[in-house]
Order: structure tokens, then sequence, then C-alpha cells
């Protein structure tokens, strides 16, 4: 067996190793698992083009069409992250807004997940420096949850020392399309015109850009006030995700 084989063949292995560990074991990374499990079978099928390229044209010219290919989505990949990351590091807490949109995030029962929270924290903090603006708590109720995210979220920012007067609910959305579009209807019962506002939405830094591209197809002018997931593993599993997530929206939404 040659050597770049043999390299193949335990790279396979170690994404295999990642993958069942990522499905079965660490909990909140199982996109990463897949993705492991993917990349495993691309190193195992490169093993295999080398060996049909060793013996026919046919096979060399199809390896060359992987090699770009792969060599293409490895480009776009790193230019679409860094595209994400630039938009996620941006600390805008201090620019001024006419309103808020928080956008939801999943409700265990009746406590926030991580990224819920992380949502809320930030909401807290702008909200608490923009004392005289209203938000608009967005989010509907899904599967294993009791209560709606919007609910939830007033619950948390309440307790915290927020006005509950200054939180207006949206309750029926279950994307974040649907966030915006819904939000824009309590903006107008609240008296604010979202055709002409600035609003701030908060969400986690990695969703930063795909939801400024969503708000500005719904007519917003937004500015992103990032929640940074304090735990590095998830947030770089939600990071590869989004590339995934950034390419359905561009494609399909």
């Amino acid at each position: 067996m040659k050597k770049r084989e043999k390299v193949l063949w335990a790279l396979a292995a170690l994404l295999l190793l990642v993958s069942v560990l990522s499905l079965t074991v660490v909990p909140g990374i199982r996109f990463s698992g897949l993705l492991a499990l993917a990349l495993a079978g691309v190193c195992i099928l490169a093993v295999f083009l080398g060996r049909w390229a060793e013996k026919s044209r046919t096979g060399k010219r199809c390896q060359r069409i992987f090699l770009a290919g792969l060599s293409a989505a490895l480009l776009l990949f790193l230019l679409v992250e860094g595209l994400l990351l630039s938009h996620g590091e941006r600390d805008n807490s201090a620019l001024p807004a006419d309103a808020v949109i928080v956008l939801g995030a999943g409700v265990n029962g009746e406590t926030p997940s991580l990224m819920l929270q992380s949502r809320i924290n930030a909401a807290a903090e702008y909200l608490n420096a923009h004392p005289d603006i209203p938000a608009v708590l967005s989010g509907g109720q899904g599967s294993g949850e009791n209560i709606t995210e919007a609910a939830c979220m007033r619950r948390q920012l309440t307790a915290m020392g927020i006005e509950e007067s200054r939180l207006l609910l949206e309750e029926r959305s279950t994307s974040t399309a649907e966030n915006f579009a819904f939000s824009k209807e309590v903006l107008r019962q609240a008296g604010i015109d979202p055709e002409t506002a600035v609003v701030a939405v908060v969400t986690n830094d990695f969703h930063c850009f795909r939801a400024h591209l969503i708000a500005q197809r719904e007519g917003l002018t937004v500015l992103d006030v990032p929640a940074e997931v304090p735990w590095l593993l998830l947030n770089a599993n939600y990071y590869v995700r989004e590339f995934f997530a950034l390419g359905k929206t561009l494609i399909f939404d």
C-alpha cells in the first residue's frame, strides 16, 4: 500500500471516530458528526479513484475532475466562512436603533437552550444600553417546547430587569424568514414603520450574515448584534453548518 493511501485510510478512520463520538457522546454537534462521516467517504473515494487512475485514462480524468471539484469546494467554503466570521465579529452594540428584534432559538421545556440564553444575554445588554426602544421577541413553539420561544425570552429578560412594557411578543414564527415577516407586523402595531426604521437584530454570531440577508429581503434596514456561543466546539459546529444553511437560503428560500 502506498504512503498516500495509508494517509487517506488513517484520515478516514479518524473521521469515522470523530463521527461516532459526535453522534453518540458529545451533545450538540450532531451536524459535525454527519459531516465527518461524509468526509470519511470522500477519503475512501479518493483511494479508489487513485487506484483507478493508475489503470486507465478515464480513471485519470475522473480523478482530476474530483480533485478540481474538491479544491473549488474548499476554496468556496473558506471564502464563505470568512464572510460569516467577519459579520459575526462586528460589535454594533453602541449603535442606536429604533427597535430591536430578538430571534428565537430552542427551548427545553421552559428553559432556554444555550443558544437562546446567549441571545437573551446579548439582548439584555443592548436594551440596557439603549433604554428608550422596544424589542420584538420573535419565536413560536416547537417540538419539546412547553412555551413559545418569545414567552421564554420575555420571562428571562424581565428577570434580568428589562421592563415588560418594552417587550413585544411575536409567537407564530417557525423560521428566520417568518421571524422578520411577522415581526414587521408587530412593529407596525407598535407605531414603528419597519420600512424606515433601523432595527437591531440580536442573534448568534454565526447566524448574523444569513439573518441580515433575510432581513434585507423583507425590506428591513438592520444592524447586527451578535451573541457569542460560549462553547468553542459548539460554535465551530454551527459556523460549519451555517455554510450549508446559507446555500439553502440562497438557492431555495
